[in-house]
């Protein structure tokens, strides 16, 4: 009974000590993946709620819903990646909502710059069709040099890949056709 208990805290102790091992390598295929001319999708990082408050405005920040300081320390771990694997970045775009705006910021100070195509349509799935084969022509055309990084939303990501992601994901897509094939995650 005693080598029973012995054997089994012996496995259950390897099973722990290979869990981060497994998911470090799985991560970093994820960013080996990034290459010059690669796209990524990063869902903006953590922001509390849901959608925007009524009456929001999109050029006043007080109005919309924001990063809280998770959703900041999240933004700048993004860039911290990039910069730990060597990752060049070529171009960095975002919505025009505050809260994907700072994501980039945070992450790859002064270099983001706002792009309707990807501004979110979660109020108003009428321009869901057209903004998003607008955006896939973006994303399409981009060949680098670096990589093209997009801070974004979920409903966004979700009509280019038909792949929901979590705040501060990030998705390595390779457009084709009509929509964006996901080859990487690359989690917050």
């Amino acid at each position: 009974m005693h080598l029973t208990r012995r054997l089994s805290a012996a496995v259950l102790a390897w099973f722990v000590m290979a869990m981060p091992a497994t998911a470090t390598s799985s991560d970093d295929a994820a960013w080996a993946a990034l290459k010059d001319g690669s796209v990524v999708l990063f869902r903006h990082a953590q922001a509390p709620g849901v959608g925007d408050p009524p009456g929001f405005n999109l050029g006043d920040c007080g109005t919309q819903r924001n990063l809280d300081d998770t959703g900041r320390a999240q933004a700048r771990r993004i860039g911290e990646r990039f910069r730990h694997a060597g990752v060049k970045v070529g171009i960095v775009l975002t919505s025009q909502w505050c809260r994907t705006r700072e994501t980039a910021e945070l992450a790859f100070p002064g270099q983001a710059r706002d792009d309707a195509d990807f501004n979110s349509f979660f109020g108003d799935s009428t321009r869901e069709a057209e903004q998003t084969v607008r955006a896939l022509a973006t994303l399409s055309r981009w060949r680098g040099p670096g990589v093209l990084v997009v801070v974004t939303h979920q409903v966004n990501i979700t009509a280019l890949t038909g792949n929901a992601t979590q705040s501060g994901e990030g998705l390595v897509v390779a457009p084709r056709g009509s929509t964006a094939t996901v080859l990487e995650r690359l989690r917050p």
